[in-house]
Order: C-alpha cells, then structure tokens, then sequence
C-alpha cells in the first residue's frame, strides 16, 4: 500500500486547497489551508521548485496573517525538487498564527515516499516556537537534528523507512510538552535501521514527560516492539498505543497480553495486522473496555517454505 488520497481533515480542522489562480474559496470557520502544486520539470532536478515557490509567496501573501493550520503538498516533483523548509522557514514572521504545519502530503501519483528528498525538517521547530502540531512525510534525504521545543504537542513522522538516526535525534530532542508521538519505522529495504536498542530511551518512559499516545507504526519489527511494550515503563502512563500498520502476528500479540495490564488504555490500535482469528479475538477479551481496532487483517505470502509480512507502506 501506498498513500492514494491526500488529508481531508487535519489539525481538527477540514482541509481546503488554496487555488492556483481565481479566487480564493469560501470558507466557514477554521480551516487547514493547502498549498500544492505539483510540476515535472526535469531540468530544475535538485532545485527548488520555482512554481510551488511561486504558489507559497502568494499563499503567504495573501492569507499568512490568519494561518493557524498548514498543509504543504507536492512541491514541484519531490523526487526532483527538495523540500522547501528553508523557505518555509523564512516566511515565519509572516505566518505569526501558525500553530500545526504538515510537510509531505501527496500522494504515490506525484511522488513515492521512498523519492521524497526532504532534508533535515527540525529547522521548521526552530523557526516556529510557537508550533504545536508536526507532521512530516518522507524517505531520500530524511534528517531530523536534537531541537529544544516549548509548545509542540503532537510529532507524527512517516516513512516507509526510518533511519536510526533520525529516531536517536527525535529522543535527543527537548520536547516537554510533547503528548503524542508517532514514529514510522518501516523496513530495511527503505532506509529503516531503527532497531529495538534504539527504541530502549524512549520505552524506559523516562523521555517526554506529557506523553500520552505513542505509535510505534509500519514496522518490520513490530513482534520486538510488542515483546518489548510488555514490560516497558512508558506504558504505564500512556492512554493510547499504537502498532498498527506492521507486521503484528500471534507470537507479538500473546507476549503484549502477557506482560503488564493494559486495561488503563482508551485505545489500543492494532489495525493492519497478521493476527489469526482465535488470537485477534483473544486481545478483544482481555480488553473489554479499550477500543482495540483489529480491522485490515493480513495474510503472510508463502514462497519457497518462506513466511513473509509486509508493512503497510514501503514503496
């Protein structure tokens, strides 16, 4: 699976495109603008993007006073063109009301995640301080450096691969008000080199006070993580766990359950799994009163007397 359709809602709010030319859109209420405009123009390779450029300046111009959400679409063709943070970055005290801001919204038709080069994104904490809401998308040329951050609530990083760096970097960082954290972890064949070591700070719940929901999500790894979470302190504190999109089988699922309670959880997302029925059903049991999502069941394929499981989102 690939992503197919772009964010209708984020930040709690709908989602509404900024137009290329015309008028701008009747709007009631908040809104997450989108600023996109996808381009193929093979002789701007490992140049910004001089029509999303363009788009952005007149976006800023035009509304940057009153932006509280941000959506930042294809910019130009992102196996091509870089991400524009330092773009985005420079228009900071033109968007004084910017709270959330996601970077990476497009679809497998305008660029795989695996091609999106988007370069070190935590320059965009650092313009913003006042930021609350982070989400990025990414897989070529996907950094993130140690930041200090006051007000960011909420992390989100896709990738069909995360590099163990990126991940030791998000730990590194100082992020005391950060209440939701979510990290794709993918698959070694697209740059996914987190391995459970890595993951040993953050699951010692001694990380990132406020934390509340974590998603450890897409991950090749997701039975070690879920043999982990069995004993790591962090759970203790959180209200929502997230593993959905991996690999879960049987042998993951029956070490979480054995492990410590996980009855104070509101929400348990499993989804995207390789659970059989008897032990799917086993989970919804133990849980009476969590709202476990068990939906999108998978199917190992056979080859050769090989077992193999897939993440949701690799290419």
């Amino acid at each position: 699976m690939t992503f197919s359709s772009h964010l209708a809602e984020f930040a709690d709010r709908p989602v509404v495109e900024f137009p290329l030319e015309g008028p701008l859109p009747t709007v009631t209420g908040p809104v997450s603008w989108r600023v996109t405009r996808p381009e193929f123009d093979d002789d701007q390779e490992d140049a910004l993007s001089e029509e999303f450029a363009a788009t952005f300046e007149r976006f800023v111009a035009q509304l940057g006073e009153t932006v509280e959400s941000l959506v930042i679409g294809a910019w130009g063709y992102a196996a091509f063109n870089p991400a524009p943070i330092a773009q985005i970055c420079a228009a900071a005290d033109r968007l004084p009301a910017l709270r959330a801001l996601f970077l990476g919204d497009m679809t497998f038709e305008e660029c795989e995640v695996s091609w999106m080069k988007v370069g070190d994104v935590s320059p965009l904490l650092t313009a913003y301080p006042e930021l609350e809401v982070l989400w990025v998308r990414g897989g070529e040329e996907f950094d993130f450096s140690p930041v200090q951050h006051a007000n960011l609530r909420e992390l989100v990083v896709q990738s069909g691969g995360l590099s163990r760096e990126f991940v030791g970097a998000v730990l590194d960082s100082d992020l005391p008000e950060l209440a939701d954290l979510e990290l794709w972890l993918g698959t070694d064949d697209y740059g996914g080199t987190t391995e459970m070591g890595d993951l040993a700070p953050l699951l010692a719940g001694e990380l990132f006070p406020a934390l509340r929901r974590l998603g450890l999500c897409n991950a090749m790894i997701t039975d070690d993580v879920a043999k982990a979470l069995a004993t790591a302190p962090v759970v203790r504190r959180l209200e929502v766990l997230d593993l959905s999109n991996g690999t879960l089988s049987d042998e993951g699922a029956a070490a979480l359950l054995a492990g410590q309670p996980l009855t104070h959880l509101t929400v348990l997302d499993l989804h995207h799994h390789y659970l059989s029925e008897e032990v799917a059903g086993s989970v919804i049991a133990a849980l009476p009163d969590v709202r476990v999502d068990i939906s999108d069941v998978q199917e190992a394929e056979e080859d050769d007397g090989e077992s193999y499981r897939y993440v949701a989102v690799a290419e």
